[in-house]
């Protein structure tokens, strides 16, 4: 057998980089490259790898936490067709990931994490940032990325990688088990040699399947459609994955049946398409929530119905209500103790929309739906045009970035108050033109994952929607977009505070206590005295970006049409009302205090106390 000598690190590369999947006969590279930030954890390992390596493109970045975020972002562009390894030094360069890690596994979109790791040989301990443990020596700070994982592995002998890594492409590929994947990689080990086999490094393709359900379960949920007289269709994110948002618009059209979608499905649906009932759930539209109730069968396609899509389970309150779940994984086809239809979505959906050939909702369900799409879109026109004077509100601006954006331009999104409005409010046109991490909905997200989305296709616009919370936590890959010439338009929103918590906060009797930027009262110690002097405009300008000061909604329309002509990031900056907010119609549980001295909190739990009894049991 043929042997090429290279260290672990150059052979992780070089492995890397000719690894392509395959579906429906399309083929591509599943890895665009490498980011990452270099420590004494890696610099001399896959450093020096990267640095002699050819065809495999190394970018740097300013956080490590973000660029996971932005590798994961452009996996879900890519409908988990590809992604990109992400590399650190020991310590907290690699510990920084962990969150990114739990978001692509909640999120169930490949990522490949490679941090660097104490000496497997252990001569020099402790290293510096290494944890030590009276117990055990066979214990890291890596090890914490074991339960937001969901392929994990430590490398401690060169040919350990030979099993490992294509473990790690099998996961990585799987369109039910994908998810983060952590192979973390000794910096001694990273420098050893080894004569591993040529045949190690041939162009390996992955085959990413569409597999099929049982043809009884099939024929058994074909009679469960036929005996409905309310069915309704939940859209989840597994819908844009296997690319069957066309599949279920058509059979949206032929049957009636309505669609509802979640945040990760937004966009299967056409916003003025007539069985489009908009956001379901706890930022749901009054449509949706209305069918929800009295829906007699729900169908769910790829959904793995979280709280916020079930209403904290309050959704659906027919008795008797029935699930067909069609989900490419198995755990979330039998959740509601559903009917599952285990396989892909498109797939599937076309083999149940063959043997339904002759069967439509009644012509007054069908018109049920198309009158609340009518109503909810003229509702949303509303907002958009509120008027409301200076500060602007969030809606207003949702608004103008929609009307002035074209169909195939994206929106992106992750936590705060915009998510909830963006739901219920963004007019999509585009089956990919709604982005939302929402999964995890991780403050921070919004920049990285625009510029991740703008790597996975840089001919559409990315509109990144980003609150001041979210843009104090994580504004550092600003720098990398201008770098690599991608460029971002940003629409920076500062309420001077956390808008979401703080009506939350508002809801549950805490009166939005610490969720304001303000100094401290001198007399009370508490948060209420004048907003701090933030100048988060001047940020961005410094970290490299154009920006626009706005003030009214026509500067915020001007700034939209002037920052086409700008050739990088571009950064529109306007002040919202933290009051001024989109009504919410469904519900979703918060626990409240039971007991308590302020009379908000006391009324708050017997509200609380009251939505529970609409909470059901989905057996």
């Amino acid at each position: 057998m043929s042997t090429r000598r290279l260290t672990v690190a150059q052979a992780v590369i070089e492995y890397l980089k000719h690894q392509y999947v395959v579906r429906d006969g399309h083929e591509h590279r599943f890895f665009g490259g490498c980011f990452g930030i270099f420590g004494h954890g890696n610099v001399a390992g896959l450093g020096q790898a990267l640095h002699q390596g050819h065809g495999f493109q190394f970018y740097q970045f300013r956080n490590e936490q973000a660029m996971v975020h932005t590798a994961v972002a452009y996996a879900k562009m890519k409908n988990r067709l590809g992604t990109f390894a992400c590399t650190t030094s020991i310590g907290p360069g690699a510990t920084n990931m962990i969150t990114g890690a739990a978001l692509a596994t909640i999120n169930r979109l490949p990522v490949l994490l490679l941090p660097g790791d104490i000496f497997a040989r252990r001569h020099v301990a402790p290293v510096l940032q290494q944890l030590e443990t009276p117990f055990t020596q066979d214990i890291g700070v890596n090890d914490a990325f074991r339960p937001v994982s969901r392929y994990w592995d430590r490398i401690n002998r060169p040919e350990q990688l030979i099993a490992s890594l294509p473990e790690a492409m099998r996961v990585l590929t799987s369109p039910a088990e994908t998810g983060a994947v952590t192979i973390c990689l000794p910096q001694d080990v990273q420098a050893d040699a080894f004569d591993f086999p040529d045949a190690f490094f041939e162009r390996k393709i992955w085959t990413v399947p569409r597999p099929r359900p049982d043809v009884g379960l099939v024929r058994k949920a074909v009679e469960w459609i036929r005996a409905s007289k309310h069915p309704m269709i939940v859209a989840g994110g597994g819908v844009l994955y296997s690319e069957a948002a066309e599949t279920v618009r058509r059979f949206s059209g032929r049957t009636g049946i309505p669609v509802a979608e979640t945040q990760a499905g937004k966009g299967v649906m056409r916003y003025d398409d007539p069985t489009a009932l908009g956001a379901v759930g706890a930022t749901g539209t009054p449509g949706a929530v209305a069918v929800s109730r009295e829906a007699d069968l729900v169908i769910g396609i790829g959904t793995r119905y979280s709280d916020f899509t079930t209403e904290s389970k309050s959704a659906w309150q027919r008795d008797g209500v029935r699930f067909i779940n069609i989900n490419i994984a198995e755990f979330d086809a039998f959740k509601h103790g559903a009917l599952p239809l285990t396989g892909d979505a498109r797939a599937v959906l076309e083999e149940l929309d063959a043997l339904l050939d002759d069967y439509e909702v009644s012509h007054a369900y069908r018109q049920q739906a198309a009158g609340f799409n009518q109503s909810w879109d003229a509702a949303v026109q509303r907002i958009y045009t509120l008027g409301h004077g200076v500060p602007v509100s969030q809606g207003e601006v949702i608004g103008a970035v929609n009307e002035f954006s074209d169909p195939k331009d994206v929106v992106l999104c992750a936590a705060g108050s915009m998510p909830g409005d963006l739901h219920k409010l963004w007019r999509t046109r585009d089956a990919k033109g709604y982005h939302m991490e929402y999964g995890y909905s991780t403050m921070g997200y919004e920049i990285a994952g625009g510029l991740g989305v703008k790597m996975a296709d840089p001919s559409r616009e990315v509109y990144v929607m980003c609150g001041d919370g979210s843009y104090l936590m994580m504004s550092s890959e600003i720098v990398t977009s201008i770098q690599e010439g991608y460029k971002l338009t940003i629409l920076l929103l500062n309420n001077h505070g956390y808008a979401s918590i703080g009506g939350l906060s508002e809801a549950v009797g805490a009166d939005r206590f610490g969720t304001q930027y303000r100094f401290r009262d001198d007399e009370q110690k508490a948060f209420t005295g004048a907003p701090l002097p933030l100048d988060l405009a001047a940020n961005a300008q410094s970290l490299g970006a154009y920006v626009f000061r706005c003030v009214t909604i026509e500067d915020v329309r001007s700034a939209l049409v002037e920052a086409k002509t700008i050739d990088r990031t571009v950064v529109i900056y306007v002040e919202t009302d933290i009051h001024q907010g989109v009504p919410g119609y469904g519900w979703w549980e918060v626990p409240i205090a039971e007991v308590s001295t302020t009379e908000s909190a006391r009324l708050a739990h017997q509200g609380y106390v009251e939505a529970k009894k609409m909470q059901r049991r989905y057996l």
